[in-house]
This record gives C-alpha cells, structure tokens and sequence, in this order.
C-alpha cells in the first residue's frame, strides 16, 4: 500500500499554511511516524524553515546533486532522460526534506504547455505532468515512508494543478477574513474541475510501463488559523467570517449546497482545528529551527511561555490524530 500524499492548499497565501506544514511533519515524527516534508512552492519558505542559512547555501550552490525538486526533473526537462533518484535531506532518522528550489517556477511554462498534450496521447505530456508524484512516490518507497507532507503556493497555477493531482488528500489552511473566503471561492471549483480533467486524460495514457497518479485529490476538510490575527480588530469580525466557512466549504468544495444550512460553524464536521496564533513563540521557535512544541527553556520559554508550549503541543497532537483517522492511517 502506498503512504498517503497530503498536500496543503489555499491559492490566498499568508494564512500560516507553511508553518501548519513543518508543525505537523514533526508532531507525525514524535507520534513514531516516518515522514517526508516535501517543499513545492517556488518560493520554498517550508525548505527555509527547517534549514538554516549556511546550509541552504551549501545545498544551492552545489548544483551537482539531485537533492531539490527542481534539480530530480531537470533531465526530463532538458530532455535528456527522465526524472533522477531525489536525495532527500535527512532531519532526523524517521523525518526528511524533499528540498524546494526557487528555480522550480522555470517549470510553470512546461506543465501548462503539456496539459493539452496529453489529450493527445503524448507520452512525454503524461511524464512531465506526472513528474512530481513520481518524484514523491519514489522518494517515499526509497525512504519507507508512512506519509508526505507537501507544502505548495498561493496560486491556481500548473505547478499546483501538478502537485494536487499527485495528492490523494487535500487540506485547506483558511485564515478568518474575507481575502481567505474569496480564495476558498475559487478553489474549490478550479480542484473539481482539475480532477475531472485529470480523469479524462489519465485513459489516453500510451505507455503502458508509466505509472501515473489518479489525482484523487480528496479533500478531508480545513483548517482555521489565527497567526495574523490583529490585536486592535474586535473578535466579533473574525467570528463573521468563521461562521461562512461552513457553507462556504461544502458549496465550493464538496458540492454539497443542501446542507450548508444545517451545520453550526463550532460543530461542523469538516472543520479539523481552530489553532490560535502563537504571539511570541513563533520568531521564539523559527530562531531555533524547531517547532514550537520542542522549544525548552534555553530557547527563551520561560514562565508562561513554557505553559503555552504544551498546549500547543496537545492542539497539534489532536489535529494530527484527526487527519490520520479521516485518511485511515494507523495510529
């Protein structure tokens, strides 16, 4: 059985999605998973979280290893051969990185340009478009993974359309505002659509020995985050826009509108967590590289802090339980 692809996704950026991303990957790995974090945005901020600066230098500037994204599809791109063996970096023995590289947005004019290829049965259009779950899949086998993680851009673009056809589960970070709302509008239209076309190629396959993904792409619910939450704006206007997610979500992105006025935002199933934002302890645990729920009284949390930690520990410990039971993956 493969280990499950879950890929994290909202096209409005600056909802916490990144720092949701690198929490769980570790939570997974205290909870004895074997995990890999994958980083498929071009701007690769889950890459910065994890690695200091020394050694991203040393990685980027050594262009001769297939340790990011970008590098792995390079031959397929240059179209001298197909995609290479990643090389992931190793965090801990049970958590890996699978690169990202500010060059992986030289890809975009590539998979958008294959798309309509593959209606026409071109092999090469099916193995640049399923490049990047081939990539995770492999990476995943090589390394026994139990699941990978993937963090993407805010954007509807052919990079995303690829990474989310490689996921079988999606999850949507959403900040409580109207920007998040209106991003939560078109995605979920632009998802189903993308399946649905996915679907309709995936049978135009020519080569019988190239595995692709099915673009399952099923989403498991959401996920509200407070990281921006502004102190000088009354709760009452966050509060607005959470109670519109629920009929939001199941209109858009389940196609579900006859239920959307039975389901009190607090109780809606689809709704994983409402995490809090982290005041001081974020720029307290990006400084140390660690996670929050790691961070020790030498990383500075002291006093409250320190109680803060744990709570943050046990929110991230129940939201991990919760996607693992909604995908069956053994606790």
């Amino acid at each position: 059985m493969k280990p499950p692809i879950i890929a994290f996704f909202n096209n409005k950026g600056g909802v916490g999605k990144t720092s949701l991303v690198y929490h769980l990957a570790w939570m997974y790995y205290d909870l004895d998973f074997k995990v890999i974090a994958a980083d498929l945005d071009p701007q690769a901020n889950l890459t910065a979280a994890f690695l200091d600066d020394d050694r991203l230098e040393e990685i980027w500037e050594n262009i001769n290893n297939y340790n990011t994204i970008f590098r792995c599809i390079q031959p397929l791109l240059k179209g001298i051969g197909d995609i290479a063996d990643p090389e992931l970096e190793k965090i801990e023995d049970d958590l890996s990185l699978f690169i990202g590289d500010l060059q992986l947005s030289g890809f975009e004019d590539e998979l958008s340009s294959q798309w309509p290829d593959c209606l026409d049965g071109k092999e090469r259009a099916f193995r640049v478009i399923s490049a990047f779950w081939r990539l995770l899949d492999r990476a995943a086998t090589q390394n026994s993974a139990d699941l990978v993680l993937v963090d993407l851009g805010p954007n509807l673009g052919a990079i995303n359309r690829a990474a989310l056809i490689a996921a079988d589960y999606i999850v949507v970070p959403l900040s409580p505002d109207l920007f998040s709302l209106q991003g939560l509008k078109n995605l979920g239209p632009t998802v189903n659509r993308w399946r649905r076309e996915w679907e309709a190629r995936i049978a135009k396959n020519p080569a019988t020995d190239l595995q692709l993904p099915q673009g399952k792409m099923e989403a498991i619910g959401y996920i509200i985050l407070q990281h921006g939450v502004r102190f000088d704006r009354p709760v009452k206007a966050f509060q607005r826009w959470i109670e519109q997610i629920p009929t939001i979500y199941q209109s858009q992105v389940l196609k579900h509108p006859q239920q959307v006025n039975k389901i009190d935002a607090a109780k809606d199933p689809n709704r994983l967590a409402l995490i809090k934002h982290y005041q001081s302890l974020m720029p307290m645990a990006q400084e140390s590289h660690k996670p929050i729920f790691h961070l020790k009284p030498a990383d500075g949390a002291i006093g409250a802090h320190l109680s803060a930690v744990k709570n943050v520990y046990f929110d991230f410990k129940d939201l991990a339980e919760k996607i693992a039971n909604r995908i069956d993956l053994p606790l």
